[in-house]
């Protein structure tokens, strides 16, 4: 008889560890469930940072390399007229010698 109620009180703190258990899994979320939804948002966050960074970063360079370009279109103008007018000068300062 003492074994048998031994077993049935072992049966029923079973349960009502089971019990406690379920009723302990309800919907309220517990400190791990919270920190790990702040860590998924964190870094749902750092990504879309990093991404709106690297966004700008191409943008500005396809800027500076446009500006750059234009700028050394400018520079090559100018060298190629000053040439010019060089060359323009050494020619008259040859006919001058050759008068």
């Amino acid at each position: 008889m003492k074994i048998d109620r031994v077993i049935g009180l072992g049966i029923v703190a079973v349960l009502v560890a089971g019990s406690v258990a379920l009723v302990g899994c309800g919907k309220k979320e517990g400190v791990g469930e919270r920190t790990g939804a702040a860590l998924d948002k964190a870094a749902e966050k750092t990504a879309e940072a990093v991404s709106t960074a690297a966004e700008k970063t191409s943008d500005a360079a396809k800027a500076t390399a446009t500006a750059t370009k234009d700028a050394a279109g400018v520079v090559v103008e100018k060298t190629g007229g000053a040439l010019e007018k060089a060359g323009a000068a050494v020619e008259k300062t040859g006919a001058d010698i050759q008068k």
